[in-house]
């Protein structure tokens, strides 16, 4: 396999991160819909309008803004929007659209936690996405360091190196699984997607360790510091959620959370 591996779509030859990030966006608002549907979502139509938007904007801003400080380089090299607008990571997107829900459902008086819909779309958008990184290769600064594991890949730069977006699949791969399993039992509203949250910034925490790091502090990257950062925000939940795969009398999925409000998204 030669990197980037493009995607010809008739005349067309097109990179096909741009290709997997649309599909992921696709799939994963069909999956939201379909959810909703069933009765996933607990708001009136307006106020799940305010929180949509709010979490687009604070996903988009966070997303960019973590991205700026992960890899300043190429933007303070060429200081032009294409440079700007091209960089972004889902740590910052997660992360962006958490702060602006929690603002915007202080700004309603909204105190339901909404977050549960959201998760297996996320986990469909953000692993096909994934695909669209691998196959992208060395210009999407997604591979991991080099290695000398039989699996290590060349993306053509000549270096074996972790796959660490195919690492990465395989995770959410194997988390969508076990909340699947957890979620056809009674939890309290919210636990679903501060569960996922909390296991995907404990992800990213340890995985960048094995990624190239452009700018560091303390040894870490500015996406692992967001990852702690995230992490130290849903402390206080950490015990129960640690125990969350076990049989509870919680209350169910349809039922207020009686939860404290950090990190209640």
């Amino acid at each position: 396999m030669h990197f980037p591996v493009l995607i010809h779509l008739g005349p067309l030859t097109v990179p096909p991160h741009q290709v997997l990030e649309a599909l992921g966006c696709f799939l994963a608002f069909r999956l939201y819909l379909t959810l909703r549907r069933r009765g996933g979502d607990p708001l009136p139509a307006e106020r799940r309008l305010v929180l949509l938007a709010a979490a687009t904007v604070g996903a988009a801003l966070g997303s960019k803004l973590l991205a700026l400080a992960w890899n300043p380089a190429p933007v303070l090299a060429h200081p032009d929007l294409r440079v700007l607008m091209a960089g972004k990571t889902i740590v910052g997107g997660l992360l962006g659209g958490l702060l602006a829900v929690e603002l915007a459902k202080k700004w309603v008086g909204e105190t339901t936690p909404t977050g549960d819909l959201y998760v297996f779309p996320l986990i469909v958008g953000v692993g096909v996405g994934r695909v669209g990184c691998f196959l992208t290769g060395l210009a999407d600064d997604t591979y991991g360091v080099a290695t000398r594991l039989p699996w290590g890949i060349d993306f053509g730069d000549g270096i074996a190196r972790h796959p660490t977006q195919l690492y990465e699949i395989a995770f959410l791969a194997a988390l969508a699984g076990v909340l699947a399993w957890r979620a056809r039992r009674p939890y309290p509203r919210g636990d679903l997607f501060k569960a996922f949250m909390a296991a995907y910034l404990a992800w990213r925490f340890a995985v960048d360790f094995i990624k190239p790091a452009h700018v560091t502090l303390l040894g870490m990257t500015p996406i692992q510091l967001a990852c702690l950062g995230g992490l130290i925000w849903y402390a206080p939940h950490l015990p129960r959620l640690l125990g969350f795969a076990r049989r509870s009398a919680s209350p169910s999925p349809s039922s207020p959370s009686p939860e404290p409000s950090a990190g209640r998204a």
